[in-house]
């Protein structure tokens, strides 16, 4: 390409850059800034320089004319609603279902009685044994709400960098998980799910506790900044909810900041209850199989219950009936029967083999 084709392509992509910066809902101070580096990036173009700091301003430019600034969903605060999702997504676990209701109604008090509805109560800690449903909590309360839900895994995270991002500075940056997570949600107020926070790296504890201070604090998060965006982010409308399977590894001053919540372990009449009313439905839906296709004896639900012993979530219950689904179609499909019935003769086929 000879340099006057060059320099076209440079001052055409820079155009480019202009019009989605101009036509972007981006605060008015950052969107100065910007445009000030596009101008000493066009005075550098008209000299016959291009490097890497177009591929930089590029990709800066498309992660700040992407996040939601303003754009915010509308809260679904109907009591009678909430308590349908949780009554349709958790059996049991009243106590757990009940803080949640009272969360959802502090809510509808707040917005009815304030212009500007921000939450500002403590932050719900989830804490218990895998398995007992503290991530499928989150994931209700966001649907009762109405809001975008975001997952950040906390599970080995190496570095404080994974959550507050590196400097836009360095050609392979960019944002840290909370950021990404606002993007993908596309709203500024969703629910974000900081999922097993006491499995952080020990040697990255420290400093990400840190940033978890200031992601958890009202007093902080209204302002918190990325490290690749350098430029503050309101995170005060954000609902966060954070789960864990014990407290050892938590920070006092992040504990200090979220209120605990204990989640009981299964008893087995729950399990096969819970096996019974959602997980079983849902399996047989994905492997195309009807209700009437598979029969458990309710003698024989105990022992898919407890094919190793007591554990005290659903998960090894979960990957139990998963197995016993695929046998049974595996049957019904060789021997063209149709029907599976489970009875003492057969129960060890349909349970995992150790």
């Amino acid at each position: 390409m000879s340099d006057q084709a060059l320099q076209a392509s440079v001052q055409q992509e820079l155009q480019s850059l202009k019009e989605k910066l101009s036509s972007a809902q981006v605060p008015d101070e950052l969107k100065f800034q910007i445009e000030r580096d596009l101008e000493r990036l066009d005075r550098s173009a008209a000299y016959g320089w291009y490097d890497e700091k177009f591929e930089k301003a590029s990709k800066y430019i498309d992660w700040v004319v992407n996040l939601p600034w303003n754009a915010k969903s509308e809260d679904t605060l109907d009591i009678e609603k909430t308590k349908a999702i949780f009554e349709q997504h958790h059996y049991g676990m009243q106590e757990v279902k009940d803080r949640f209701l009272e969360y959802v109604s502090v809510l509808k008090l707040k917005a009815q009685t304030s212009e500007n509805p921000i939450v500002k109560a403590p932050i719900l800690l989830l804490v218990g044994l895998v398995g007992t449903g503290k991530t499928t909590f989150a994931y209700s309360l966001a649907e009762a709400l109405n809001r975008k839900i975001v997952r950040i895994p906390f599970g080995g995270m190496g570095s404080a960098r994974d959550l507050r991002g590196q400097s836009k500075l360095h050609l392979e940056a960019e944002p840290g998980y909370v950021v990404k997570g606002l993007r993908q949600a596309g709203t500024r107020n969703p629910v974000m799910l900081l999922d097993e926070i006491d499995r952080v790296a020990e040697e990255a504890r420290t400093d990400v506790m840190g940033v978890l201070v200031e992601l958890l604090d009202p007093g902080q998060n209204y302002a918190f900044t990325d490290h690749y965006l350098d430029y503050p982010f309101d995170l005060s409308e954000v609902i966060f909810v954070a789960t864990s399977n014990n407290t050892r590894g938590i920070a006092t001053a992040v504990m200090d900041r979220m209120e605990q919540i204990s989640m009981p372990s299964y008893t087995d009449d729950e399990k096969i209850q819970i096996a019974k009313s959602y997980v079983m439905p849902k399996l047989l839906e994905e492997a195309g199989m009807r209700s009437e296709q598979l029969i458990i004896p309710d003698e024989l639900w105990i022992r898919m219950v407890r094919p190793l012993g007591y554990d005290a979530g659903i998960r090894t219950l979960q990957r139990t009936l998963q197995g016993a689904v695929r046998k049974a179609a595996r049957v019904i499909v060789e021997q063209q029967v149709p029907q599976v019935v489970v009875n003492e003769q057969n129960i060890k086929y349909f349970l995992p083999q150790y």
